[in-house]
């Protein structure tokens, strides 16, 4: 896990890498490189190495990513990425019955909307989305909803799901959870994600005097879709 042997979280990863259909490309903001707490490397220590691609970058184009490019334009790859025009993930697995590729773009909230709008290469999979149905366990990050979850979280929900197997998520989620329980004998705190501070009078920064940013807020308020 490359922590320090006191905080080592190896004891909580799988004894071998998960056996595992699905191949997943996590697209890293660089921004995540530079974070003590990221998620990424414990998922990929769950992985076998050939399931598990990290690229690094904002900008992806066919010249520069010709793999990445090829496993875009193939009809079982999948992105994950919320919005009106993704499918439930649920949905597609059911009628899916080979091996498939998922992209997970791994950044904050604006960083891969960013990334997924900017690179026309992630308009070409099928898009897909999780159900709101679980809260996020990355407590010593702040989320912007109560149902955001962490790259980890993602990938370990969806490849449950396209897997069929419920203990994959289990697993992925072990490492994580060991992760926030040092964190918080060590002093951190729990981060309650931004939604449940502004419903319950508890944000303490200065409210955004961006206009789009405070409408967002508003909307995180009123319990409506963003």
């Amino acid at each position: 896990c490359s922590r320090p042997q006191k905080v080592c979280l190896c004891p909580f990863l799988p004894v071998r890498p998960l056996k595992v259909s699905t191949c997943l490309y996590i697209i890293q903001h660089p921004a995540e490189e530079s974070r003590v707490l990221r998620t990424v490397p414990l998922l990929a220590a769950c992985l076998p190495p050939d399931k598990c691609k990290i690229l690094v970058g904002r900008r992806f184009n066919e010249d520069r990513y010709p793999e990445l490019a090829t496993v875009c334009r193939n009809p079982n790859t999948l992105i994950l990425y919320p919005g009106a025009e993704a499918t439930n993930l649920e949905e597609v697995a059911v009628m899916s019955s080979s091996p498939s590729v998922m992209i997970i773009i791994d950044g904050t909230w604006s960083q891969a909307k960013d990334i997924f709008y900017k690179n026309s290469l992630f308009r070409l999979p099928k898009q897909v989305q999780l159900k709101p149905s679980i809260s996020s366990q990355y407590v010593i990050r702040t989320q912007p909803t109560n149902t955001c979850l962490s790259t980890l979280e993602c990938a370990a929900v969806a490849l449950s799901i396209m897997e069929k197997n419920k203990s994959i998520q289990e697993t992925i989620l072990h490492p994580l959870q060991a992760l926030c329980s040092f964190q918080l004998q060590h002093g951190a705190q729990i981060h309650h994600s931004k939604e449940h501070l502004l419903k319950n009078g508890l944000y303490d920064k200065p409210m955004p005097k961006n206009k789009r940013k405070l409408r967002r807020m508003e909307l995180l308020v009123n319990n409506i879709k963003i």
